[in-house]
């Protein structure tokens, strides 16, 4: 039980970008005298979250060591139901809070719901109003939006997707996104990075998202390839993921190309260093679209729907799909227009100021009526 007169608040996250983002939040949290503060794990990347959160100086309090090897979204959900209810009954938290739209997200709210433990949900409101665009993750994060107490909202089209889902405005706040407080403190520090090389520029891609399990993969790896044979003073760099289904292909097709650098994932400082080196980004990720642009970035997202309208609305980033010539198409625009460039790499980011996390948790304080 949390000290007398202090509430509690449970911060669960399960992948290495809910670790980033939940990280301001839990920093904040951390330093008010009025709560104490779990910082639960589902243990899904466990090394990769740990690593992460050791980047903020976080620690994880408890991990419900749920992954197992080539495992389904039923048997996931299955076991952090079956680990975490009960912990919720131990803990006893005033406050749960749960960040972005991953399966451990909709299991942890949909629990706290059965338990009626409230729930805060960062970065609440995104929607393609698309289930199968991203899948499973529209799914999830309209779970957890209907299963929450509070909702912080990113930007105001995320407010805005919330109200007409007719959810009450006064648990609707916008509060910026998290991930540009972290990116701020990470891209501020001194950051070695082995690129670009002399004479070189770097284009950086990540590719993982289940939707593109299969032919859409192979035609984004048969595009880099074109792209990779098209421009001699270009390098490519692709952290690939360890879930089989990107591995296979991506070593299939993209081995043995002497300017392409396939790495082993890499921790969020050196992301964020090939992110400030590149020319621009080649990606299927949330988050990715979020802080290139707030790095003077360009990014193409390798998606035929994004969640995240307000960049590609703001120019700083673009739909390029997963059709091989659309997406060397795209490219070549940005490697051989200077214009189109620099249209694009304005740094401009419409998700926020920094801010973030103190907002949230001011919210969080009135929304448990500490005095």
């Amino acid at each position: 039980m949390a000290e007398a007169g202090l509430k509690k608040i449970v911060c669960l996250v399960g992948t290495r970008p809910e670790g980033i983002k939940m990280a301001p939040v839990i920093r904040a949290l951390k330093r008010q005298p009025w709560a104490t503060t779990v910082v639960v794990s589902t243990g899904q990347h466990r090394e990769m979250i740990r690593q992460t959160l050791g980047i903020f100086d976080i620690g994880i309090d408890i991990d419900l060591d749920v992954m197992e090897a080539n495992q389904t979204l039923a048997g996931l959900s299955a076991r952090i139901f079956q680990r975490l209810d009960p912990l919720l009954v131990d803990l006893a938290p005033d406050l749960v809070l749960v960040q972005g739209d991953t399966t451990s997200v909709m299991v942890a709210a949909l629990n706290c719901f059965y338990r009626r433990v409230p729930v805060g949900h960062v970065e609440a409101g995104l929607r393609t109003h698309d289930l199968a665009n991203p899948f499973p993750e529209e799914m999830n994060r309209l779970i957890a939006g209907h299963a929450s107490a509070i909702h912080f909202a990113p930007t105001e089209a995320s407010y805005n997707n919330l109200i007409g889902e007719r959810h009450d405005a006064a648990t609707v706040h916008v509060t910026g996104n998290t991930v540009i407080d972290a990116l701020l403190d990470v891209a501020g520090r001194d950051l070695p990075c082995d690129f670009p090389r002399p004479g070189r520029r770097l284009v950086l891609i990540t590719a993982h998202r289940r939707e593109n399990f299969g032919a859409p993969l192979v035609n984004i790896c048969r595009a880099i390839q074109s792209l990779h044979d098209r421009f001699e003073d270009v390098d490519f760099v692709y952290p690939v993921h360890p879930n089989p289904n990107i591995r296979g292909p991506v070593f299939e097709h993209l081995s043995g190309l002497e300017r392409l650098h396939l790495t082993e994932p890499v921790n969020y400082l050196d992301l964020t260093a090939l992110m400030k080196a590149s020319t621009f980004v080649l990606t299927d990720s949330g988050g990715i679209q979020e802080e290139a642009p707030a790095l003077g970035k360009p990014v193409l997202v390798l998606r035929a729907e994004t969640e995240r309208p307000e960049a590609v609305n703001a120019g700083v980033a673009r739909l390029a799909g997963t059709e091989t010539q659309a997406i060397v198409e795209e490219c070549s625009r940005l490697l051989t227009d200077p214009a189109a460039y620099a249209a694009m790499a304005r740094g401009i980011s419409p998700y926020g100021d920094g801010k973030a996390a103190g907002r949230i948790v001011s919210l969080c304080r009135t929304f448990l009526k500490v005095v």
